[in-house]
């Protein structure tokens, strides 16, 4: 078994309740198509496994996920930024809708919204996968089982992650996740950066950013 993940843009942002609470909404997996991965998740296994997904942990108020792309099929509770609220079947897709939480990565996921950033989702589990003999493209097999959904960021993250830094807004630093010195260092960096070089290094703070949240 092997750690598959995989990534989908389709989704919106809602505010509901007296305290606007957001959310996010929309197209957390797809079976029977080819995803821009090369797989395909046969329908019968996401209908399996999302159901016991329901069962153990949507039903029970702990299917958490996290913001970025962690490594394992582990949830790090350190990073979690929302909660799975809800995960239905809509013919070949299975449609979610994730609380986005008032933790520290939580914080970060509103502020990318309230700065135009546009997110994304990206389903994380573990399974084989098993090459069709027709079609010859990869299937994921019966063992597979969904750790989480997780929230992630399109490449205009890191340019509004850096015009934070440079602007001094609050949310960059307001939960203690990175020191003054470390936003000195950044600021310095993205200054001395060649031309040539800018996208890379803005990239290169915003993953340090992820790395220490």
């Amino acid at each position: 078994m092997k750690l598959i993940t995989e990534h989908t843009n389709e989704i919106e942002y809602l505010s509901e309740g007296k305290g606007k609470e957001q959310y996010i909404k929309g197209i957390f997996m797809q079976s029977d198509i080819k995803n821009q991965n090369g797989r395909v998740y046969p329908h019968a296994v996401l209908q399996k496994e999302v159901k016991n997904f329901n069962a153990k942990y949507v039903n029970e108020g702990r299917a958490l996920g996290e913001l970025g792309h962690p490594m394992g099929p582990v949830i790090n509770l350190d990073r979690v930024s929302h909660v799975i609220k809800e995960l239905k079947e809509d013919g070949k897709n299975f449609v979610g809708k994730a609380k986005v939480m008032d933790t520290p990565n939580g914080k970060i996921v509103k502020n990318f919204i309230s700065e135009g950033v546009k997110l994304g989702v990206s389903s994380r589990g573990m399974g084989s996968l098993k090459a069709n003999k027709k079609t010859g493209v990869n299937e994921v097999q019966k063992d597979f089982v969904l750790s989480t959904v997780d929230i992630v960021a399109d490449p205009s993250a890191p340019d509004a992650f850096v015009n934070g830094i440079m602007e001094g807004k609050e949310w960059v630093w307001e939960n203690g996740v990175i020191k003054e010195q470390d936003i000195d260092a950044m600021k310095k960096t993205i200054m001395n950066a060649k031309m040539k070089e800018l996208e890379q290094k803005k990239l290169e703070v915003f993953q340090k950013f992820l790395q220490n949240l």
